[in-house]
Parts: structure tokens; sequence; C-alpha cells
């Protein structure tokens, strides 16, 4: 396929419309830091420290209301990660389409040395907006043989595959 074919925007579906509601002064709508990024910055509306090798649930003011066929996860920004030592337990965190209460983040802080201090709004997660498939469950008896089978963690080895 040539590069004429394939454009930015041909990729992208129609913008899905999310309300928020701002349930806090100090709550902001979750913003993309730049375009084209797939997850919107989550800002805290509250201070909190979080102790070291603790965690602490974290407000963001807002609650979404998410359209049926539609969730949210809730992820770890990696600079707070690789700089402060800071995850969400719960990573990813799963707000279900039903859901209409306000968006809480539960942050880890890995460090054991150094508590980390939260300000009204600091940038703590990431929001991943995702369809759902129309999906259903169903008992058998066996499954479709794989190449992998039943082999689980680690099974793929550490280094290089040969």
């Amino acid at each position: 396929m040539s590069a004429e074919l394939v454009s930015a925007g041909s990729c992208a579906a129609a913008a899905i419309v999310v309300p928020v509601k701002l349930l806090s002064p100090d709550a902001r709508v979750p913003e993309r830091a730049y375009e084209g990024d797939a997850a919107f910055d989550l800002y805290a509306a509250e201070a909190a420290t979080v102790p070291p090798g603790g965690r602490a649930v974290i407000g963001t003011g807002i609650a979404l209301g998410l359209p049926p066929g539609l969730a949210a996860l809730t992820l770890p920004r990696s600079g707070l990660a690789a700089k402060h030592g800071i995850s969400i337990v719960n990573a990813p965190g799963l707000i279900d389409p039903g859901y209409r209460g306000e968006v809480r983040v539960i942050l880890l802080n890995t460090d054991l040395d150094e508590p980390f201090e939260v300000s009204v709004g600091d940038r703590i997660a990431q929001l991943l907006l995702l369809p759902l498939a129309d999906v259903s469950l169903g008992s058998v008896d066996a499954l479709q043989a794989t190449s992998r089978g039943e082999r689980g963690f680690g099974s793929s080895g550490k280094g290089e595959r040969g």
C-alpha cells in the first residue's frame, strides 16, 4: 500500500464525545499531552502523601458518562514510575460503562525510602478509552489445540528466542 493511500486522518473513526462531570472546584477535564496520544492525563483534585512502600487513593474530582460499548482504564504514568517509583496498585484500573461515581486512582509508592507528595493539579495517571466487543462465555469439554498449549508463566524464556 502506498503512503499516499494511508494518512493519519484515514484511520480515525468518528469522534465519540464522553461527558465529564466536574465534582469539585479543583477538578480538571482529562487532556491529551500531545496530539495523537492514545490516553488522556488524569489530574489530582486533592493533595496527599503516598508513604514509602505505601498506597493512597487519590480523587480526580471527575465522573465519566461512558456510553454502552465503551470502557476506560486507568494506567500508570511512565515518568512517575521512572523518576519516583509511582505505579497504580490495580493497574490497569477498570471503569465500567455503567459507573457514574468519581474516578479515583490507587497510587502505589514502590520507593522504600522517600514519600511521594501529590498536589492538586498533578498529573497522576492516564485514562485510556476502549471499545467493548459483545462477547459471551460458554462452557466446553475441550479447547482447540495451539502451539503454546498449557505452557504458562515464563514459557517463552528470558533472552532471545531461537
